[in-house]
């Protein structure tokens, strides 16, 4: 009997920690997490580990409080898709009071932890929160646009680890903004070109041109250009503390280029089998490219 009451507490914590996962996205929340640490060691002229976890737990929970709002505002209509039906709320397994409990509580602790570290990143945090929910949430339904206002809110977290070291705002950390930033474009659109017909049952407006057409793909070739420029700028000089030697340039250029490649293969093929290899190469291109900077840095 014992036995039987521990099997059904295991499950029924499994099933929670699955939706809490699945309310505050915990595979973009560690990404982003990882972004700010990069960003963080790209500033620190020395490394202070409780800063690091710091920045890791309140950026996590400043990640996890924005897509728990996020969910609570779209429940009706991630009802409607199938990717985002199984979601915990509009499955029934999590209450929209549930939720809004989570989101709040990780948006006090998120904005006290990144305040231990200094008030910009905290502002920095709250303002991502903010544009997040606040303004992309409700125009995913009224304009393409959207995908530019949600830019600026996802290019922060980067740039918040620099600042995060710093205390600082300036050339460098605005350099790390704009390369998130610009990165954006190529990996939403290549994901709202494999989901866009799921996107249309929720009224989502993902696609630029509203159209998996040239247009979009040659949109997505311009933003791929922009972001490979902006990636090496730094191996100039003009980026302040933010330097990038000549090897670790060519190397996140040459990146860059098999980005643009699939770009171009999207381009001519206009197929949903090219948007992934695009969407898969520009995750693997923001990665190595931070990894690249960061081991730039130090070797």
């Amino acid at each position: 009997m014992k036995t039987a009451v521990s099997s059904v507490k295991s499950t029924s914590l499994a099933v929670y920690f699955a939706d809490f996962k699945e309310i505050t996205k915990a595979r973009l929340a560690v990404s982003v997490v990882f972004s700010s640490i990069a960003g963080y060691f790209l500033g620190a002229v020395e490394i202070n580990f409780l800063s690091v976890l710091l920045l890791a737990f309140g950026g996590y929970c400043m990640v996890g409080a924005s897509n728990a709002y996020n969910q609570i505002i779209e429940k009706d209509l991630d009802a409607l898709m199938s990717r985002t039906k199984n979601r915990p709320i509009p499955a029934g397994r999590m209450s929209v009071g549930t939720a809004m409990a989570i989101a709040v509580l990780m948006t006090i602790l998120g904005i006290v932890a990144l305040y231990f570290l200094n008030p910009k990143t905290a502002m920095f945090g709250a303002i991502s929160i903010f544009l997040y929910t606040s303004v992309y949430t409700p125009l995913k339904t009224i304009t393409p646009l959207a995908v530019f206002v949600g830019a600026f809110p996802g290019a922060i977290p980067f740039m918040l680890g620099w600042v995060a070291a710093t205390d600082n705002f300036g050339v460098e950390p605005g350099t790390l903004f704009m390369i998130q930033f610009f990165w954006q474009f190529p990996h939403f659109w290549a994901l709202g070109w494999m989901l866009d017909e799921d996107y249309k049952k929720g009224g989502f407006k993902m696609l630029p041109t509203g159209k998996k057409d040239k247009g979009t793909a040659l949109q997505i070739i311009m933003y791929t250009i922009w972001m490979i420029i902006i990636s090496v700028i730094p191996v100039f000089g003009f980026t302040g503390r933010l330097q990038l030697s000549i090897v670790a340039a060519v190397i996140i250029f040459l990146m860059g280029t098999v980005m643009l490649f699939f770009a171009f293969r999207l381009y001519e093929k206009r197929d949903n089998v090219s948007a992934r290899k695009l969407m898969l190469a520009s995750v693997s291109y923001i990665t190595l490219m931070q990894v690249v900077y960061v081991m730039d840095k130090f070797i």
